[in-house]
């Protein structure tokens, strides 16, 4: 068996915590050959680099951030160890890294996650948004816990990834009372012409959405293409045009945005994935996210 040198470790934590060797001597009262030596000593011993030069600073490798994460787990058990043994017990909360796909509305992701904030002992919770392939590139280097996207994953360069389906939700049309009120007659018929903000053509709801136009000979004025979905629903709560919405949150966008529903879009859905490293989550958060998912926000849309 392999043993991890955690003298190697700590030196290594601290220069990434400080950003520098030299603060890192600073705050360990160590010359800097010594540190720069253990380090060297645990890249050889892990096979991989973990610092590389960026102008006169280190940034971290893609190695090096996975091993920095274990390293501030590792080191916070540490420090709570010390307290519990001192007679000064206290209580960690768990610790859970997501990435949400800048696909999905956020009022979506938020009604996925809420449930973890409530879990017992407290949670503490890192999210971060960004396109689903980089996301999914930082599960696979174990870099997150848990991924949400609007589709399932496919892609051969990643290792060990699963898809675990949360639910599916109906989708409607909305905009201000006054374009839904001029548009609502005749629907969907009457859409033809009229002035839509849509999401970019990458993503799942785009493409059910051409799709719906499609099928009903609709040939809308798109006024907008939208990565964020914010930035595209500020605009659509401005007037600006029709956007579409689940319908597992109708309630909070008619409420939050003040905007009125125009229609259902039939039977067409959106599908909400999260993604894991493992076959089966297991982490207690990410258990709890996707059981709620699956048989309250989602179970009856």
């Amino acid at each position: 068996m392999e043993w991890l040198n955690y003298h190697h470790l700590l030196y290594f934590w601290m220069v990434a915590k400080k950003g520098s060797i030299a603060r890192a001597c600073e705050e360990l009262r160590l010359a800097q050959p010594t540190i720069s030596g253990q380090l060297r000593a645990l890249e050889e011993s892990l096979g991989d680099k973990l610092f590389a030069r960026q102008g006169r600073g280190l940034v971290l490798t893609e190695a090096g951030h996975v091993v920095y994460r274990y390293a501030e787990e590792i080191f916070a058990l540490g420090s709570e160890l010390t307290d519990v043994l001192k007679g000064r017990p206290r209580s960690r909360p768990l610790r859970l890294i997501v990435g949400v796909s800048d696909l999905i509305p956020k009022l979506i992701a938020y009604r996925i996650l809420e449930p973890a904030l409530a879990l017992k002992g407290g949670v503490q919770m890192e999210c971060y948004e960004d396109t689903p392939e980089k996301l999914l590139f930082s599960l696979s280097a174990h870099e997150s816990d848990l991924v949400l996207t609007d589709a399932p994953a496919h892609s051969a360069a990643l290792v060990r990834v699963f898809n675990h389906l949360l639910g599916s939700s109906k989708v409607a049309l909305f905009a201000s009372p006054r374009l839904a009120s001029f548009y609502r007659k005749r629907f969907p018929h009457s859409l033809t012409g009229a002035p839509f903000l849509l999401p970019m053509r990458n993503s799942a709801l785009r493409q059910m959405m051409d799709q719906w136009f499609e099928a009903h000979s609709i040939r809308p004025r798109i006024l907008g293409e939208f990565q964020d979905t914010a930035l595209l629903t500020a605009f659509g709560q401005a007037g600006a045009g029709i956007f579409a919405a689940p319908v597992a949150i109708e309630r909070e966008v008619r409420n939050r945005y003040r905007v009125a529903k125009i229609g259902d879009m039939g039977t067409r859905v959106t599908e909400y994935y999260a993604v894991s490293a493992e076959r089966k989550i297991r982490h207690p958060a990410a258990t709890v996210i996707a059981e709620v998912a699956k048989n309250r926000l989602f179970g009856m849309h």
